[in-house]
């Protein structure tokens, strides 16, 4: 039996949050986001609600690693060769899915096993998948991701960088596409991840609890509303919720043809410069970040105002800080950089 889920056009603010993850599902070339805040703030709700409007994809019918027939180039060992031997890869049409990761998972649950003992019998490969063959092509959501292995966090940034999953056993390797998006949610009490991983991650984010009176009654007015009832409530939404689907699937037929002309770099160049940033990552990342919100907006051409929107999710936890300093962002520096250009 499926488990309703409380409806992601429904919480209520955490607007940056909602951007960050609406921004990674149009691009996933934007690299995921970490959404960091203390307990009670619906980071995991949220998470979990996207599965309602997450686009539909096309993966071939009974591959275990869900490649996409129309991308030959990034086909698992097994498509590839039914495709050289002259077979037909026939597609299925299915919804992007959350993949989420248990966090006691471990190295060979998350990137799969190889069979030894299959290989040196038969001579042939055969493989367990694991969860990075079933986030192939979708979300995979990792809670709680500062408390996991070093060894762990390392392969799930390292594949979903390349887009691929390789494995290595006893002089025997097998090798398959792994692209998604990476979404992990953490409480900062519990622990920090490593700056060199935090860079990884495309975009960040802190929430935290609404102090606003009204607010906080909405936010228990809707959780009680769906507690009390789960179908009509979800029901009720469903008009909101398709329209917000509909929109992403127009942002992603829109993202290829958005334009970016010089004094936009020159304003994204300048903005990292100003704010210290190291490397050429964040300059990346936010010119992908910009695309993906003038396409989500429905407009053909990047301008400052999406640089606004996404400046501070690029970079806040890219900024070298102090031992003990408290954590913010400098919007009024981002406005003189921006007034310059």
């Amino acid at each position: 039996m499926q488990k309703l889920l409380f409806p992601f056009v429904s919480i209520v603010g955490q607007e940056d949050m909602k951007r960050a993850l609406l921004l990674n599902i149009v691009d996933p070339g934007i690299g995921g986001v970490l959404i960091k805040g203390e307990k009670g703030t619906a980071k995991s709700t949220t998470v979990r609600s996207l599965h309602r409007i997450l686009p539909p994809r096309v993966s071939v019918e009974g591959c275990p690693f869900n490649c996409d027939p129309s991308r030959p180039d990034r086909l698992c060992p097994y498509c590839a060769d039914r495709l050289s031997s002259g077979g037909d890869l026939e597609g299925t049409e299915a919804d992007m899915r959350v993949v989420e990761l248990p966090l006691s998972a471990t190295e060979d649950r998350v990137a799969g096993t190889l069979d030894i003992e299959h290989v040196l019998k038969t001579g042939e490969k055969k493989f367990e998948p694991g969860v990075l063959a079933q986030a192939n092509g979708n979300l995979l959501y990792v809670d709680e991701v500062n408390l996991l292995d070093d060894h762990i966090v390392d392969l799930l940034l390292d594949s979903a960088a390349m887009g691929v999953n390789y494995i290595e056993r006893e002089g025997v390797s097998f090798s398959h596409p792994s692209r998604f998006i990476l979404i992990g949610t953490m409480n900062p009490e519990e622990g920090e991840l490593r700056p060199q991983l935090l860079d990884r991650f495309g975009l960040s984010v802190d929430v935290k609890g609404d102090r606003d009176m009204e607010q906080r009654m909405e936010v228990v007015r809707r959780r009680l509303a769906f507690d009390t009832d789960p179908e009509a409530y979800t029901a009720g939404c469903a008009a909101e919720s398709d329209a917000v689907r509909d929109r992403i699937v127009s942002a992603r037929e829109l993202l290829p043809r958005v334009v970016a002309d010089d004094a936009v770099l020159r304003a994204v160049v300048t903005v990292t410069t100003s704010f210290g940033i190291d490397g050429h990552r964040a300059d990346i990342t936010m010119m992908k970040a910009a695309k993906a919100n003038a396409a989500l907006e429905g407009r053909g051409r990047v301008t400052k105002d999406d640089i606004r929107v996404v400046a501070a999710l690029v970079m806040s936890h890219r900024m070298r800080r102090r031992p003990f300093e408290e954590e913010s962002f400098d919007y009024e520096e981002l406005e003189r950089c921006l007034q310059t250009i």
